[in-house]
């Protein structure tokens, strides 16, 4: 692979990452009031599936730690690569947390401290008040369930040009039973990125959403191992 293709990929992971964040998070912190959970909800798996189409030709579209994580331990991706993505996915998602803070603020009602800007959380923290075992219990599982299907739709068996819509409603449908437990991270970056602008308990929270996930996705590799 030559230095200007890697180059590429990363580039293309931190674009993809940006997306997610400010079209996901930024439906929930702009027009959550208007669209309610199942809204933010398509929102996430929309900017999901409108980026596997747009780079997954170029770097995959894994555009989530969790997930470079699960196909390096699956041996589909090199050290080296998954954390040149980890650490461009992690911009991306503190570029896109930045603009939209930088949007929201345009408006005089907003209030970092009252509306957040997207953040996950547990306890006090959580939409629905679930305790840190529930919200680390949910993680796991959710991050679990969206890689196993990230590994199907992406395996040799499966039909060709519709992972796209798979992975992304698969998110959609994570995001309507996590939402209430922690506002659904399954990735690490899109929980950095926002808890970097919000700080605070969302900053001291934050072990968990990235320790959670890459336990999801390293039982997904090795469930997808045995099932292949």
């Amino acid at each position: 692979m030559s230095e200007s293709s890697s180059v590429k990929k990363y580039i293309a992971e931190l674009v993809g990452t940006f997306v997610l964040v400010l079209m996901g998070c930024g439906s929930a912190v702009l027009a959550g009031s208007a669209i309610g959970f199942v809204g933010i909800s398509f929102a996430f798996g929309l900017s999901l599936l409108a980026m596997v189409y747009a780079i997954g030709g170029i770097s995959g579209c894994h555009i989530n730690p969790a997930v470079s994580i699960s196909m390096l331990a699956a041996g589909k991706i090199s050290v080296k690569n998954a954390v040149a993505y980890i650490a461009a996915q992690c911009v991306g998602a503190t570029i896109g947390a930045a603009a939209l803070y930088w949007i929201a603020t345009g408006n005089p009602a907003y209030s970092l401290a009252l509306n957040g800007l997207g953040q996950n959380g547990y306890d006090l923290a959580s939409p629905s008040g679930f305790s840190m075992a529930s919200a680390f219990v949910a993680e796991v599982v959710l991050t679990f369930i969206f890689l196993l299907v990230i590994h199907g739709s992406t395996s040799e068996k499966a039909p060709k040009g519709f992972a796209g819509i798979s992975i992304g409603l698969s998110l959609v449908l994570i995001h309507l039973v996590g939402i209430p437990v922690t506002g659904t991270s399954v990735n690490p970056a899109r929980s950095l990125g926002p808890a970097i602008i919000a700080g605070g308990v969302a900053l001291n929270q934050l072990w968990l959403f990235w320790v959670a996930p890459i336990i999801g996705g390293l039982l997904a590799a090795a469930v997808w191992k045995i099932l292949q």
